[in-house]
């Protein structure tokens, strides 16, 4: 694979007891990019975004992040690629007893880096970075809007500035307005930061506006990767039904300025 790899998959499967999940798997992310995972219900997506995090271990192949084998590390070798990632959980999963200022504070207490009065700070900017009042950072999770969690959670992946960051269903549960805002976000962070992301989604908008790659499984495996535009010319039953139904026209229709190609 490529030198310029942050992530390499290398012949990667995945069993559950007798269920075949995925099959013979390799895939690159390269530095700086934005790709997009996508498939149906059931396909493995966020299956193997647990993989990639290590959150799980794949039945066979190898994952590196960084270079490094996630099966052949040690203890700290693992912290130190940990605090070189972030991720966005579906639902942004803050914990609910912490307030903002808390959540966004956890990383950075756990990594112990820095001392109490520079947490402070950067927790003030990581929240001026996604949008945040101030105010916000004394809110629960259940006084927040749906967008305004996003933008927390958002804020808590980006506390150790890392260089990869994950992302599950990013714009899930949003209103089309907070969508768009969300999206807008993370491609401003994305240009100002230069962090690399690999995102699972079923949103097309989303795709058509953020993603420079995107990967397809299907049938267990990976049916097609490339820019949206070749992705979406591929000849098979699921590529057919996502990008091209009703809904493909809806995304895609007039919006060709905005697919990379």
């Amino acid at each position: 694979m490529s030198a310029d790899c942050i992530i390499e998959l290398e012949h990667l499967w995945t069993r559950f007891e007798e269920q075949l999940v995925h099959h013979d798997i390799s895939l690159c992310v390269k530095h700086g990019e934005i790709l997009g995972i996508v498939g149906g219900s059931g396909s493995g997506k966020t299956t193997l975004l647990r993989e990639m995090i290590g959150l799980q271990s794949p039945s066979q192949g190898v994952i590196r992040i960084f270079g490094r084998d996630l099966k052949n590390i040690t203890h700290a070798d693992a912290q130190n690629l940990r605090n070189r990632c972030g991720v966005l959980f579906q639902g942004g999963a803050l914990f609910s007893t912490l307030n903002v200022f808390d959540n966004i504070a956890v990383p950075l207490r756990e990594a112990n880096l820095v001392e109490e009065n520079i947490i402070r700070q950067l927790v003030c900017i990581k929240l001026s970075m996604v949008g945040l009042e101030v105010g916000a950072a004394g809110k629960f999770p259940a006084e927040l809007s749906g967008g305004m969690v996003k933008r927390a959670a958002l804020a808590r992946a980006l506390a150790l500035e890392p260089e990869l960051l994950f992302l599950d269903e990013p714009t899930a549960g949003l209103d089309p307005i907070a969508s768009d805002s969300f999206v807008d976000l993370l491609g401003e962070l994305h240009q100002e930061l230069g962090f690399t992301v690999v995102m699972v989604t079923h949103d097309l908008d989303t795709l058509r506006d953020l993603c420079r790659r995107v990967a397809v499984l299907a049938d267990g495996q990976l049916i097609a990767v490339g820019p949206l535009k070749e992705v979406m010319e591929v000849d098979h039953p699921f590529i057919r039904s996502f990008f091209h139904g009703r809904r493909g026209e809806q995304a895609f229709v007039g919006q060709e300025e905005k697919i990379h190609g």
